[in-house]
């Protein structure tokens, strides 16, 4: 589960790299408006690891890390 808060509207691009800094799923790309957003991602074709999301919209960019544990 990803969540985020987006405090003003526009695109919104959510990613998920593997530790390569290989982009391996797009969650989110479009416009989203100002709230809070909860993302079940399905990771289950994926192999356990630690993997990174990038989450960007409009000049805020965050990356942070998550480990899949099967």
């Amino acid at each position: 589960m990803i969540e985020f808060n987006l405090r003003l509207p526009g695109r919104t691009v959510l990613e998920v790299y593997n530790v390569l800094g290989q982009r391996v799923m797009t969650v989110v790309d479009g416009e989203l408006s100002a709230g809070s957003y909860r993302y079940q991602v399905n990771m289950s074709g994926m192999a356990s690891g630690m993997y990174l999301y990038r989450l960007r919209s409009r000049d805020f960019v965050a990356t942070k890390k998550m480990l899949l544990i099967k």
